[in-house]
Formats: C-alpha cells, structure tokens, sequence
C-alpha cells in the first residue's frame, strides 16, 4: 500500500529528503509517487504526521 501525504504538511522537507528510492516530489505540494516501496521511512520522520498509509 502506497502511502499519502495529508493536508497536514508543512513543506518541511524532512521526507523527501529521508526516502530511500526518491519517491517524494515536490511540485505545489509534496506527493509520493509510484515509485514507493512502502518502507514508512517517510512517515517515521514527517513531523507534522502528515503521512500514512493510503
């Protein structure tokens, strides 16, 4: 299951930067692409919790 990124996202950054397979763009807002691999590194260091499992 691929996970999402909420309304709660503040842009900081901290996930793009943690994803292992650069699964995480940014364009107007952050999203995860199809290239995730489900590892939850991204939600593990979002701090607004603004990630999950979708």
């Amino acid at each position: 299951m691929v996970y999402k990124i909420s309304d709660a996202c503040v842009a900081c950054g901290a996930c793009e930067d943690a994803c292992p397979v650069n699964a995480i763009i940014k364009g107007d807002v952050y999203s995860i692409t199809d290239a995730c691999i489900d590892c939850g590194t991204c939600a593990d260091t979002c701090p607004a919790g603004a990630i999950s499992e979708g």
